[in-house]
């Protein structure tokens, strides 16, 4: 099962950055890809891993994520100000944050984290058919004594479905400049580093156990028997 933590981090942080291209029938639902749910665990365990151990010798976070939402999925982040007013969505995208800036911004007093520019491709099912969309994202966080602070999506640039971009870009300028979902964010965020992390992956999970090798005897020896002259 997905962790929820990851979810709402993905949906945030990076709303928008995840989808397969595809030429769909024009009647359809969008069904989550058969190792979807197997990908974003082992992106999450990776992830976690560095949280929990912040170790700065390491390989960096490199995903290749896909993330399938289902529409009343959507429709339960809807606000006075934001409606979702389409069907089922899809994103994918080649996620790359380098180890160092992960650490650095947990183990620092004070840290800006501003993750390099991320392409998601995208379908969003609108009356039937599917519309696909170009979101460019580069989002910044800023930590404090290893806590999450402020958060921006901070679009770039959006290619696509006018009626779908011009919902996408409104919710992502809101949420930039009136701090529209800000608190959402930063405390989801600051929840999956101190308590999800923790929870879903333990010392004793997140930690080989080490060898153990067998302790030499060290009772005396036995008298050598003496041959006879």
């Amino acid at each position: 099962m997905v962790r929820e933590g990851m979810g709402r981090v993905c949906t945030f942080c990076l709303a928008g950055l995840v989808s397969l291209v595809a030429v769909l029938p024009v009647a359809f639902a969008l069904e989550p890809k058969p190792d979807e749910t197997k990908v974003l665990e082992d992106c999450d365990r990776r992830l976690c891993t560095m949280i929990l151990r912040r170790e700065s010798v390491g390989d960096d976070l490199r995903c290749e994520l896909t993330k399938t939402w289902a529409k009343k999925t959507i429709k339960g982040a809807d606000s006075a100000s934001l409606t979702w007013g389409f069907g089922d969505a899809r994103c994918s995208v080649q996620l790359h944050i380098t180890r160092a800036s992960i650490v650095t911004a947990l183990t620092a007093s004070s840290y800006k984290l501003w993750v390099p520019a991320h392409t998601a491709d995208c379908i969003v099912e609108q009356n039937g058919e599917a519309k696909t969309i170009k979101a460019t994202l580069a989002p910044k966080i800023e930590f404090k004594n290893g806590s999450v602070e402020k958060i921006w999506i901070n679009l770039l640039r959006m290619e696509g479905n006018s009626s779908v971009t011009g919902l996408l870009s409104a919710g992502a300028t809101l949420a930039d400049s009136t701090g529209l979902f800000h608190g959402a964010m930063v405390k989801e965020a600051n929840k999956y580093i101190y308590t999800q992390c923790p929870k879903n992956y333990p010392p004793s999970a997140a930690t080989p156990t080490p060898k153990i090798k067998p302790k030499k005897s060290s009772a005396p020896a036995g008298p050598q028997s003496v041959a006879p002259k």
